[in-house]
């Protein structure tokens, strides 16, 4: 995972963009792929422009297709770190998310990747 925001609101047409510019994209690299869902945030036609000025290319899922979708997978195991973790409240949840993300490793995105039917080599 390379980059993550929490808000204590849903994520919607006015907050995506703000994660793009702030977070996500300076971190983006030629030759990195960023996957996203049809969410209604996503697909704002500023989304693809900013995402590939960065060099990176952009793969949007199939509508309906959690199971090619890799990060549903990721948020499994967050959640199941959270869980084992017991945090709740705002105080203990940021720095909890932080261990979760922490706890993937390599290995698990490559797995979730070919579980998902992706062929990469390299993470």
């Amino acid at each position: 995972m390379l980059a993550t925001m929490t808000i204590e609101e849903s994520t919607d047409t006015d907050v995506f963009p703000a994660f793009l510019e702030q977070v996500l994209c300076p971190k983006l690299q030629p030759g990195h792929i960023v996957v996203m869902d049809n969410l209604r945030a996503h697909q704002a036609p500023a989304v693809r422009k900013k995402i590939e000025a960065t060099g990176a290319s952009l793969l949007y899922l199939p509508a309906y297709s959690p199971d090619l979708n890799p990060i549903e997978k990721c948020w499994a195991k967050i959640k199941l770190v959270l869980r084992t973790l017991k945090a709740r409240t705002a105080e203990t949840l940021d720095p909890a998310i932080a261990e979760a993300i922490a706890a993937i490793t390599a290995q698990d995105a490559m797995g979730w990747l070919h579980h998902c039917g992706y062929q990469h080599t390299k993470c």
